[in-house]
């Protein structure tokens, strides 16, 4: 049974379904019969005189011939007609079976034909897009576009992240070779070689450590206790006095290190993208039974439809990779910290100017259960 197809498992079961159903239903016509049909039993004449001796057992007799007789026709012609009936209801049911099976072929030749592309992640574009009524076949075709969506999209960013990431880390060893070459050819020039050699490496481990915080950032968050993004808020304003802050109490439970690298990267993105004699504001509070912390800021004008591209990584709106001072993962790792504590992050444009940048978390469950309490 094991090894038989999905189709003929089908059919085998609707047949034997319909055969038990017809052997009963014959069964119960044969009562039924049985009980209508008359028997052999005492005769009378029509003035209720018993007949001439001999006669009645006779008619007796060829009464119950009858009753026999017509029983056992009815199992006859009904079984053959059962039997007849059953082999069709058995090729129709292979027939519908094969019709029904139809939308699983069609995804598992889809599922081949993604498994058998030249290329890893080059058949995710591909799509089911199964026609048909909602029932539990055309859900199962939804569910694998929708998660051949999310995989292509997850390998088009991994595509994107790879070559910004080669690009960051050719430009700088490009640069260190030219310097190299210039030393070589002209001596007194080894002293502003060192210094630039030095600015070059710490450049790198500003990347690496990035790319190290932006990797643990996403990774799921083990080691929680609570926190109150208030407290973080007077920490990172402290390091930066020129940051206005109105710190409520924000309470949240997760990691602190990561926690505090929001506001961080957050603070020193307001002040890096900022113009002259601008400002950088940071509040925390709850609102709707979240934490949250908003970071506003002065600045260039930022289009609203470049706000997405800034969260991706090694994305800096309108700098240059070699002139900016950054490495271009801020807003990517504090989306990935925000996430990986069950948060969001939204952003938008200020009017006149510069970003208004929100993070939402959910509040601490202590805090929960005491406002919940009577």
């Amino acid at each position: 049974m094991k090894r038989l197809t999905i189709r003929a498992r089908l059919t085998l079961v609707y047949g034997g379904l319909f055969l038990a159903a017809g052997i009963v239903l014959l069964a119960v016509t044969y009562a039924l019969v049985s009980q209508r049909l008359p028997q052999g039993t005492k005769t009378t004449t029509s003035r209720g005189e018993p007949p001439p001796p001999g006669i009645g057992g006779r008619i007796e007799s060829m009464m119950n011939e009858v009753h026999t007789d017509t029983l056992r026709e009815l199992l006859v012609q009904g079984g053959i007609a059962l039997i007849l009936v059953s082999a069709v209801a058995v090729a129709l049911g292979w027939l519908v079976a094969a019709r029904m099976l139809q939308p699983l072929h069609h995804i598992t030749e889809t599922a081949r034909r993604i498994a058998h592309a030249p290329a890893a992640d080059r058949g995710l574009h591909d799509r089911i897009a199964l026609d048909g009524p909602q029932d539990e076949v055309k859900e199962l075709a939804d569910t694998f576009d929708v998660m051949l969506e999310h995989l292509d999209k997850s390998f088009d960013g991994q595509r994107r992240f790879i070559a910004n990431a080669s690009h960051e880390l050719r430009t700088p060893l490009t640069l260190n070779r030219a310097l190299l070459e210039v030393a070589v050819h002209r001596e007194p020039a080894v002293r502003h070689l060192g210094e630039t050699l030095l600015e070059i490496n710490s450049r790198h481990e500003r990347l690496i450590d990035g790319l190290l915080l932006l990797a643990r950032s996403e990774s799921e968050v083990g080691d929680r206790s609570f926190v109150d993004m208030a407290d973080i808020v007077e920490h990172v304003a402290s390091q930066h006095p020129a940051v206005r802050i109105s710190a409520e109490e924000a309470p949240t439970t997760g990691n602190s290190v990561l926690l505090e690298r929001i506001v961080q990267n957050l603070v020193e993105n307001g002040l890096r993208y900022n113009v002259p004699d601008g400002w950088v504001h940071v509040t925390s509070g709850t609102r709707d039974g979240l934490a949250v912390v908003t970071v506003s800021n002065t600045g260039p004008v930022v289009p609203r439809y470049e706000i997405p591209g800034l969260f991706e990584p090694f994305r800096r709106l309108g700098a240059d990779r070699l002139a900016s001072q950054g490495a271009g993962l801020g807003l990517s790792i504090v989306q990935a910290v925000a996430r990986a504590h069950g948060g969001h992050v939204h952003a938008e444009p200020r009017e006149g100017g510069g970003l208004i940048v929100t993070v939402t978390l959910p509040l601490s469950r202590e805090l929960s259960l005491v406002e919940s309490a009577p």
